[in-house]
């Protein structure tokens, strides 16, 4: 048996999220022109669109798998304002301002994102649980500095354990969101198109299978980002995050997404019942670095230690699937302009879902000549 196969009964190797959803587009093909070119059909990319579309331009979108096809429609479901590091941590690397300001941005993404779609985002809270006493302490610093600022965190002991409770967080359906913010700039006349791309230059992007002429092009793509853009190869680093899904559990209510063991575990329970849970990727060693897709034995017995053994869950295992994201030395995400008219943005460290949006929608304003304060932040 390969290294990667799993020695447990087969089971769904997609994502749960993307049951019963068609997220193909059209192939490239021939000579294509328009104002703007985003590369990436996640949600930064998705989000760059709207922008660049609202802005009166001519568009086209690439992704060579599709709508959300790669962790924007393959993740935890989670929507966490803030950062990949905890707050008070992001404070002591980023500064007050930047830190504070990065996790403002987030909030107002999340609270557009209730207002624009209740049926698929959820308020219902987001709780960190410590695995031990010493990140027990960590919670408590946490929350100290998220309370400083006015920031939403308050100590939290209940059947999960003790932690942190961020009430204004909430979860979403992640291929369904996106998909349908798909739909909308499809009918407001953006193409989005299928297509590998070979080569990226300012004014033109080239595929297998064709050449698009563009004024704009912005990449807006997390796992893999360094193998389309080989220049930031010792800036990003890609790995593989594994989750599994289960049928539904009738005899579990879990009210809130969580965050365990300093968010190297994560877990939820959808509307129908069914638990979406992942992490373990410190466990997995090299190997989850580059990965390009499936799951291994080692990470996803841990996963199933935590659904049997802390969550106490006897429902049958029908998904195991894995997302690539890409991560950054420095711990903010790729931002920038490459070339004269060429910008770049991702690696958002696993925490894609909001803080992704709004980089892509804000590299978007930049490349329209607006340059706002996550451009000073990111960018300098």
């Amino acid at each position: 048996m390969g290294e990667r196969e799993v020695d447990m009964p087969a089971v769904n190797a997609q994502s749960i999220w993307r049951d019963g959803l068609d997220l193909g587009v059209a192939a490239c093909d021939g000579e294509l022109t328009a104002d703007a070119c985003v590369i990436g059909l996640g949600g930064s990319g998705l989000s760059a669109l709207e922008t660049l579309r609202g802005a009166g331009l001519r568009c086209i979108g690439l992704d060579r798998h599709g709508i959300a096809a790669g962790a924007a429609g393959a993740n935890g479901g989670f929507l966490l304002a803030g950062q990949a590091a905890f707050y008070h941590r992001a404070l002591a690397r980023l500064g007050r301002e930047r830190a504070r300001g990065i996790y403002a941005l987030t909030q107002q993404e999340l609270a557009q994102r209730y207002l624009a779609a209740p049926d698929l985002c959820q308020r219902t809270g987001s709780l960190r649980i410590a695995a031990d006493a010493q990140e027990e302490r960590d919670c408590v610093q946490q929350i100290e500095a998220m309370q400083r600022d006015g920031l939403p965190a308050v100590p939290y002991l209940g059947a999960e354990g003790r932690g942190v409770l961020f009430a204004d967080d909430g979860c979403f359906d992640p291929a369904r969101y996106w998909r349908r913010l798909a739909a909308t700039l499809m009918d407001g006349g953006v193409q989005l198109r299928d297509g590998t791309v070979v080569d990226i230059a300012p004014g033109v992007v080239t595929t297998t299978s064709t050449r698009i002429h563009a004024d704009i092009v912005l990449v807006a793509v997390d796992g893999g980002l360094e193998q389309l853009l080989p220049q930031l190869a010792n800036e990003v680093r890609s790995a593989r995050l594994q989750m599994l899904a289960t049928a539904p559990d009738t005899g579990l209510a879990l009210a809130r997404p969580v965050y365990f063991r300093n968010g190297n575990d994560y877990w939820l329970q959808r509307g129908d019942g069914c638990i979406a849970l992942g992490g373990g990727r410190d466990l997995g060693g090299d190997e989850e670095w580059q990965a390009e897709s499936g799951v291994s034995p080692r990470v996803q017995r841990h996963l199933d230690h935590l659904l049997r053994e802390h969550l106490h869950s006897s429902a049958a295992v029908t998904h195991r699937w894995s997302a690539r994201v890409a991560f950054t030395q420095r711990g903010l995400p790729v931002f920038g302009e490459l070339a004269r008219g060429v910008f770049v943005t991702g690696a958002y460290d696993g925490t894609g879902n909001l803080l992704g949006a709004v980089c892509g929608r804000a590299l978007a304003q930049w490349a329209l000549g607006q340059r706002g304060e996550l451009v000073e932040w990111l960018a300098g």
